[in-house]
């Protein structure tokens, strides 16, 4: 429906899964700027306005701000910040607020450095309101962030089949699925290849996927109920965008002839530029999955990389 990450494929807000991502260190820096009037930057540099040190009180309030931006904004995440710099520059009638915010972790710190510049500038507009009530805070900006995994470009042509199957990996029982998705894959002209994994790391290794940029990925196994089966978990960790539609259609056309279908709890979606799909583990699964990709993928890759217009 959108693709805004703190919106479900139902449009309804949600708190993003970030537990999957890699812990890294971040930082993040914003500005803003306070406008006000050269008689209240003369008395905010002489410390001579009414109440308390003015860039001190500000400076405490950002560092405060940042800290409690989890509570001020209901879709963030709580973070054990590192360290959280308020500093100030003085223009003719402005201060320039630019703070850092820093953590190790799974998710970024944009927002606890916005929130801190402007809890800071909030509290210079209090600080300074009795000699200019009409003081203006704005241009609040994220200039810089680090950290993180920034997603390559995308490798037109390129795919990968996942399979996850701890028998599998183990090598205790060959496998059948991922050859078939690879035979099909080469078919349409794509250079793919197959990771076999356990189905413990299957969460891991979508991550990895996603950050080696193919263009499709498509995973077998894993969908079902049994207490390892940990595929969709895994895939929604990693999408920006689900695809419901192409994940019922695959249930829906293995319903008629294996009536378990129904149970399968595959996704469909994307992860930045690459278009990811479950299938189930089993043969027959497979076989049903492609026949639905077969008439959407190369369309679906055309609309995601910016082109495939609608045709009837």
């Amino acid at each position: 429906m959108s693709g805004l990450s703190h919106l479900d494929s139902d449009g309804r807000a949600r708190m993003v899964d970030v537990g999957d991502k890699a812990v890294t260190k971040r930082s993040a820096t914003a500005t803003g700027t306070f406008t006000t009037t050269r008689e209240v930057i003369a008395l905010v540099k002489a410390d001579d306005l009414p109440k308390a040190d003015v860039l001190a009180t500000a400076r405490i309030a950002g560092i405060s701000g940042a800290k409690r931006t989890s509570e001020l904004i209901p879709l963030c995440h709580q973070l054990a910040l590192s360290s959280v710099n308020v500093d100030f520059e003085f223009g003719d009638d402005s201060i320039v607020i630019t703070a850092t915010a820093k953590t190790t972790g799974t998710t970024g710190v944009e927002m606890e450095a916005l929130t801190a510049v402007a809890i800071a500038g909030l509290t210079l507009h209090d600080m300074t309101k009795a000699v200019d009530p009409h003081s203006v805070l704005g241009g609040i900006r994220l200039v810089e962030k680090t950290g993180g995994k920034t997603r390559p470009a995308v490798r037109p042509k390129t795919a990968l089949v996942i399979v996850a199957s701890t028998s599998g990996a183990a090598g205790t029982r060959a496998d059948t699925t991922g050859p078939h998705i690879l035979a099909w894959l080469q078919a349409r002209g794509y250079e793919a290849d197959i990771w076999v994994v356990p189905d413990a790391h299957i969460a891991a290794t979508l991550q990895k996927a996603v950050g080696e940029a193919p263009e499709v990925i498509i995973t077998t196994g894993g969908t079902g109920m049994s207490p390892t089966d940990a595929t969709p978990e895994a895939t929604r960790a990693v999408l920006d965008r689900e695809l419901p539609g192409v994940a019922e259609a695959i249930r829906a056309k293995g319903v008629p002839s294996t009536p378990k279908a129904a149970l399968s709890r595959g996704l469909a979606g994307t992860a930045g530029g690459t278009v990811i799909v479950n299938l189930p583990g089993s043969t027959g699964g497979v076989k049903d999955g492609l026949a639905v990709l077969n008439d959407l993928l190369e369309h679906l890759v055309e609309q995601v990389a910016g082109g495939g217009a609608h045709t009837p």
